[in-house]
């Protein structure tokens, strides 16, 4: 079984993609991590590399190639990634989503993250200008929409829930087998 974890940044992808990996004795693979590297490689921001992408579809194209290659090739992961949905369509198909300031205040806790986000101001205009750039992107290249809640089996409200509340919702959700959306 394959699990792709969309949502909104700050939503709780990454960690929830952990924890659920760990309970199922499955791997965890981040998008969002392949991206900080590429940033940090070209020695800039996460924003900064979003605003480039716009330009260059090279850098989505290999974050892409990255995905269908794992979806081909891999089997019983967890994969937390904005597009893993369209990528790897024989997914169960989570989206996290949160209010932005929760939202905010979670990514101005995140130490690791190395994204300018020096106040909760700045951290809600750069989640809003990151996600404006992923919309655009995203319409142009794929003619999607990823925070289109349409394209997922189970959506999320994180903004109340721990890490493990979430994922456990998931977790019973999968062994239930229920599926939420209407067609696909």
């Amino acid at each position: 079984m394959i699990i792709t974890i969309s949502g909104t940044a700050g939503s709780g992808k990454s960690t929830v993609g952990k924890l659920l990996a760990k309970k199922l004795g499955y791997r965890h693979y981040s998008n969002g991590d392949f991206m900080r590297e590429m940033a940090e490689k070209r020695k800039i921001s996460l924003l900064e590399l979003s605003r480039l992408a716009e330009k260059d579809q090279s850098i989505d194209k290999e974050i892409d190639q990255r995905q269908i290659h794992l979806g081909k090739t891999k089997d019983n992961f967890v994969i937390d990634s904005r597009l893993g949905f369209h990528f790897i369509q024989n997914s169960v198909k989570i989206f996290l989503d949160a209010d932005i300031e929760e939202r905010a205040r979670r990514i101005l806790a995140d130490k690791a993250r190395k994204e300018q986000n020096i106040d909760l101001k700045t951290t809600k205009q750069n989640i809003e200008a990151r996600e404006k750039s992923e919309k655009k992107r995203y319409k142009k290249y794929y003619g999607l929409n990823p925070y289109d809640k349409k394209y997922y089996d189970l959506v999320i409200d994180t903004g109340n829930l721990t890490p493990e509340q979430a994922a456990s919702t998931v977790l019973r959700f999968i062994k239930t087998g229920i599926k939420t959306k209407k067609s696909r």
